[in-house]
């Protein structure tokens, strides 16, 4: 593994970090200012394993800030995590450091441990980047046989010489980002920059900054210049991802953008030339949310030039074998184990499940799989719980029918897609009655578990309650923070539980 790199002037600061990191088996190299840095930056330009897994740097150095140095090196490898070490009385600089990228901050004086966990989950998220890498560019970009899908790869094709702006519809987890990014490779702005950015996923105050920049100055904390997403994606494309959810003003700011090609900066007075292609992606309705006064209308005829709809996954029920397959294949790389093959009952037992989360939820059952099925070849007994439950549903429904079946796959008006509602499918309603409680239905949760159960207890296991526990609660915690994008103590609040809860049963239950 990559070293992680220690930026401060102070030696007793170094030590402490050097001599608990490698009692981590974590190496460390250590540096006493910027300069350092960025000279073993450039050195290390031709032989990547040479440069950083991690920085951690402090914030007031003789020489050159540690903002500055976050600045220089988020416009050089801008996946590389950096974590910001500051005084309590630097709040307003902590700011300015996740303005400016920083993965996290640790103030001063820090606890030793927690220290060493906040870098060690940078190194996993330094990892996740790299593997995501390699299997975009090992992995084919795209799978699908079904007709929609097919539709899409020929809209593809038929834009690959354009530079239309293009609006991808979709339900959540469909994989919008991923036609974006092949909107991309395939386009003449392919060896420009591909800059993604979730409008939803960013607090308001912050989106402006985020997009267009800001200038020194321009708001309490912004001590240097910074480059939104439009200047970071220059000759190349910016996706805007969830553009539905983007705040009504900063919609008029980007009109303008996409009108006339020019904006300033926050707090800046002089305009930018942005030589850009954006395409936006949102699973909302937008036609609704313009009647309602949610979305400008001028704003959406500007984005509706071409339109791209992603079918949901159970509209492709004949791409789900292949798609397992190859998410299986990519988790045992991912974790350096043996691929696990399916059965063919297993595969039939998938097809019927709605899958309200998509693609992306079929690819975090792959990954559940490859941890948690016992075997080498996964039967239909080693699906997930909310598998099993819609399979107990669809068999012991009264008066079922083929014509049933195929209307549980037709698309919804208003589907949930969320990790939210698929964590409603899958865990107890805290607020349902203990006692008085109507029976277990054929179609509930409740009722996947106890089949589960029955059939661990068949075959004469003695630790039932210790399997399942774990792995409710693995399930709990997994979609709490695939609803959360990975924040922790944002998962722990949602969950109602502690945030050292949450990080004692992310080690226990072996999720890191």
């Amino acid at each position: 593994m990559k070293p992680i790199w220690i930026v401060d002037d102070d030696q007793s600061i170094r030590f402490v970090l050097e001599k608990a990191l490698l009692r981590e088996d974590l190496p460390t190299r250590s540096f006493t200012n910027t300069r350092e840095v960025l000279a073993a930056l450039e050195a290390a330009a031709d032989d990547e394993m040479q440069g950083p897994q991690v920085l951690v740097s402090d914030i007031r150095m003789p020489g050159g800030s540690g903002l500055d140095l976050l600045d220089k090196i988020k416009a050089k490898h801008p996946g590389l995590p950096v974590i910001i070490m500051t005084a309590f009385s630097d709040l307003d600089s902590a700011v300015s450091a996740f303005q400016g990228g920083a993965f996290e901050y640790l103030p001063k004086p820090f606890d030793l441990p927690r220290a060493v966990e906040l870098i060690r989950r940078a190194v996993d998220e330094s990892q996740r980047e790299e593997v995501s890498e390699e299997r975009m560019a090992a992995a084919p970009e795209m799978l699908g046989q079904a007709p929609a899908m097919q539709d899409v790869f020929r809209a593809i094709g038929r834009l690959s010489q354009s530079n239309v702006t293009v609006l991808i519809t979709g339900e959540s987890g469909s994989g919008k980002e991923l036609v974006a990014r092949a909107l991309h490779k395939h386009s003449p702005r392919a060896s420009g920059p591909f800059v993604a950015i979730n409008t939803a996923a960013i607090p308001k105050d912050l989106l402006e900054s985020e997009l267009f920049g800001h200038e020194r100055g321009a708001f309490t904390g912004a001590q240097t210049m910074r480059r939104g997403r439009f200047e970071q994606a220059e000759g190349g494309t910016l996706f805007l991802d969830e553009i539905g959810d983007m705040p009504f003003d900063l919609q008029t700011r980007l009109l303008r953008v996409l009108s006339d090609g020019h904006f300033y900066r926050v707090g800046g007075h002089n305009s930018v030339k942005a030589n850009v292609r954006v395409i936006a992606a949102t699973h909302q309705d937008l036609e609704q949310r313009v009647k309602i006064g949610g979305f400008r209308e001028d704003l959406f005829h500007r984005l509706n030039v071409i339109r791209l709809r992603l079918p949901a996954l159970r509209e492709r029920g004949e791409d789900i074998p292949a798609l397992t397959r190859h998410f299986l294949q990519q988790s045992a790389k991912q974790l350096g184990v043996e691929p696990k093959r399916i059965s063919d009952a297993a595969l039939a037992q998938l097809a019927t499940f709605s899958f309200p989360g998509n693609v992306r939820q079929l690819e975090n059952i792959c990954h559940w799989l490859t941890v948690m099925a016992p075997a080498q070849l996964i039967e239909a007994k080693d699906l997930p719980p909310e598998v099993m439950a819609g399979a107990a549903a669809a068999v012991a429904a009264p008066g079922a029918s083929a014509a049933a079946a195929t209307a549980e796959r037709e698309p919804v008006a208003a589907p949930s897609t969320s990790a939210a509602a698929v964590l409603a499918s899958a865990s107890p309603t805290p607020s349902a009655p203990a006692a008085g409680a109507a029976p277990v239905g054929s179609g509930s949760w409740e009722a996947g578990l106890e089949q589960e159960a029955q059939s661990l207890l068949a075959a004469g296991r003695n630790d039932v309650w210790d399997v399942l526990s774990r792995r409710f609660e693995s399930r709990l915690i997994l979609t709490a923070l695939a609803n959360t994008r990975g924040r922790r103590i944002e998962a722990a609040q949602k969950l109602g539980i502690g945030r050292n809860t949450i990080t004692r049963k992310i080690q226990e239950l072996g999720l890191e």
